[in-house]
């Protein structure tokens, strides 16, 4: 099922919600993976823009870990991506990498208000990924470096992180792996590391 929202609004996220309950009933488990880069020197960045990302990177995952928190059976799983520049020292991603840090607070903040629940929390950091959320951001110079930052880059077929590689961390973030909960795990092949 698809549904369309601008979850930059608490509203929309409410209804999105309320849609997925309409159709299939109390919800167990809940992924986010909004998100948007801006690589620009801070000197650069608007204050328009930066109220665009602070409402897709951490408007958004706090009123959906909210919204899941308040939503899910007990012994839910709630897991938000994020990014592995939270592990980085790196100028032009200020605006990006700065507002997914308050997803690791939420992150916290939520694991123990709704754990008396059974309900875990988390959030993943997939480093530069193969995907077209990627590309636009980054120039010929920035693509080539990614492709080899990592410790296994040599091991992937593109040298970036693929999609592959953080679902199953997903997927047993969400089962096998309930008990890991408050906490960011990054998923980068040795691109970056806290």
């Amino acid at each position: 099922m698809a549904v369309q929202a601008d979850l930059t609004r608490a509203n929309a996220i409410t209804q999105l919600f309320d849609e997925v309950e309409s159709r299939f009933g109390k919800i167990d488990i809940a992924v986010n993976t909004v998100g948007r880069v801006l690589k620009k020197p801070m000197a650069e960045i608007s204050e328009d823009e930066f109220d665009d990302m602070s409402a897709v990177n951490a408007k958004s995952a706090f009123f959906f870990i909210k919204e899941a928190g308040m939503r899910l059976n007990e012994h839910g799983k709630i897991c938000t991506l994020v990014t592995s520049l939270l592990g980085a020292y790196t100028p032009f991603y200020a605006a990006y990498e700065g507002l997914k840090a308050p997803v690791e607070h939420f992150t916290r903040a939520a694991s123990k208000e709704f754990g008396a629940r059974g309900i875990s929390v988390t959030a993943i950091g997939p480093g530069p990924m193969d995907t077209p959320f990627f590309y636009p951001a980054e120039g010929a110079d920035a693509v080539a470096y990614h492709k080899t930052a990592a410790a296994l880059s040599p091991f992937s077929k593109t040298g970036l992180t693929d999609i592959a590689d953080i679902v199953p961390w997903i997927v047993f973030m969400v089962s096998e792996g309930w008990w890991m909960t408050g906490q960011t795990i990054l998923v980068n092949g040795g691109y970056t590391t806290k």
